[in-house]
């Protein structure tokens, strides 16, 4: 696992940028039993499936293009997370829109303080598709902060979707 959206990227910076609304979890879609079991009995997780949340059954494998899972506890009232499934093979993280995206493990999740975390290309990646303000916030807090190859890499991914992207022409200018 490894936290993702926009607290991934506050672990990244090591500061917290703005308020957020959830903590965003990723889990590799292979774990998705584990991570069901682990839930029960003290979660309710919910499925979004098509623009609809409905019930995760115990035994439900979750195939593409599911990968979000809502989670809320039974014994603290108010304490949810929002999982999202990821895609991978023995060597790379996978971009679930595009398969052929893709980074190599050891590059993909990062650690701050024992805590694992998706790399910000990848976060921001996400981020990338419909940006709203926090995205656009986010976006422009990690900027600064990302390196050469890390920021070609964004560049590249999200050019393959969108070559005309406003964050890929300014990952150019920087």
């Amino acid at each position: 696992w490894a936290v993702a959206g926009g607290w991934a990227l506050d672990l990244f910076l090591g500061r917290q940028t703005r308020e957020h609304a959830d903590l965003d979890v990723a889990i590799w879609r292979a774990d998705q039993h584990g991570l069901r079991a682990a839930l029960a009995p003290n979660w309710v997780a919910v499925v979004a499936d098509n623009g609809v949340l409905r019930p995760w059954a115990s035994d439900e494998w979750l195939p593409l293009p599911i990968h979000e899972i809502h989670a809320r506890s039974l014994i603290r009232g108010g304490d949810s997370l929002e999982l999202l499934l990821n895609e991978r093979d023995d060597t790379a993280w996978i971009y679930r829109r595009d398969r052929q995206v893709r980074r190599e493990l050891d590059r993909a999740i990062l650690v701050r303080e024992a805590i694992p975390f998706l790399a910000p290309e990848i976060a921001l990646l996400y981020k990338s598709k419909a940006p709203r303000p926090t995205d656009e916030a986010d976006f422009r807090a990690a900027l600064p902060k990302l390196t050469a190859e890390p920021r070609a890499w964004l560049r590249r991914a999200i050019a393959r979707s969108s070559s005309d992207h406003p964050w890929a022409m300014e990952l150019d200018a920087v």
